[in-house]
């Protein structure tokens, strides 16, 4: 394997490799400092439409085929909870299809460990948080997102909080959120993106792979301030997971943990849904704890 980047990217051919080069070259050099420059001088409009543009070039660069529906039952000029599905980096070059400006929640890791990407995440205001921090992380959160809302953006949190694979738990913050600032939810299953890198379980890029966003019927503001958080957590992971398992779209990605490890020290649950793999990983917990 022919590998990028401190071992980040493999490559399976020395053809690849040089692809993968020049097009780090030209799509992962001058767009980044557009979009950041966009950011820093506050053009969030602009900056959406950029985006747009520039990960319809990457997923052209890649070859990637993106089976899009439901941007229909989107409203423009309203703002969002965006609840998606999350499987890889590579749900970045999806995501922008929907014709809002959006921020993004991401983890505290990418902030400290990916040091070329860290300008990025400022300048364009995409917000910190600490999972593995419990409630202190949720009132991280909050500081944070009333700006987002404030400034007539959307604000994408995956509930999963990793990208373990579909029986990966929702958490409670995202539906928090928004009965907090009283903002609709708009579902989003995304599947097929594991495809096309899937680091870290594996370094290796994939060309001329099938992604899907496919958009749910969104959850209006007064349902959201009806039902209780926890119902509305459920509610939503069923009928994501639900859209993602039934075979009408890209195959979502499974966590096997003999294969991708168990990742302690990361904050997550399986979905009781999956009994057999939350056995396995509480019996998992249970063995690391006794040691």
């Amino acid at each position: 394997m022919y590998l990028l980047t401190g071992k980040k990217i493999g490559l399976t051919s020395r053809q690849e490799y040089f692809r993968t080069l020049v097009g780090a070259v030209l799509w992962l050099g001058l767009p980044p400092l557009f979009a950041r420059l966009l950011g820093r001088l506050g053009m969030r409009a602009r900056l959406s439409n950029f985006l747009r543009w520039w990960v319809r070039r990457m997923r052209h660069y890649l070859g990637l085929q993106l089976a899009i529906e439901g941007l229909e039952l989107v409203d423009p000029r309203q703002t969002y909870l965006i609840a998606p599905l999350h499987e890889g980096f590579a749900d970045l070059l999806a995501l922008p299809e929907i014709t809002l400006k959006m921020r993004y929640v991401a983890r505290d890791e990418l902030f400290q460990e990916w040091k070329l990407l860290v300008p990025f995440l400022r300048d364009t205001g995409q917000l910190e948080i600490s999972p593995e921090n419990g409630a202190k992380s949720y009132r991280q959160l909050l500081r944070q997102a009333g700006a987002v809302f404030a400034a007539g953006e959307s604000l994408v949190i995956f509930p999963q909080g990793t990208i373990l694979g579909i029986e990966s738990d929702f958490s409670r913050g995202a539906f928090a959120v928004a009965r907090y600032f009283k903002q609709p939810i708009l579902p989003v299953v995304l599947t097929g993106s594991h495809r096309v890198w899937e680091f870290p379980y594996c370094p290796l890029l994939r060309y001329n792979q099938r992604m899907s966003l496919r958009v749910l019927p969104p959850i209006s503001v007064e349902e959201v301030l009806a039902t209780p958080v926890e119902e509305l957590r459920q509610k939503v992971q069923q009928q994501l997971k639900t859209v993602a398992l039934s075979g009408e779209v890209v195959s979502p990605r499974h966590f096997i943990p003999n294969r991708d490890s168990y990742w302690d020290g990361y904050a997550y649950r399986i979905d009781p849904n999956f009994p057999e793999l939350a056995a396995d990983i509480e019996n998992h917990r249970d063995s690391v704890d006794d040691c």
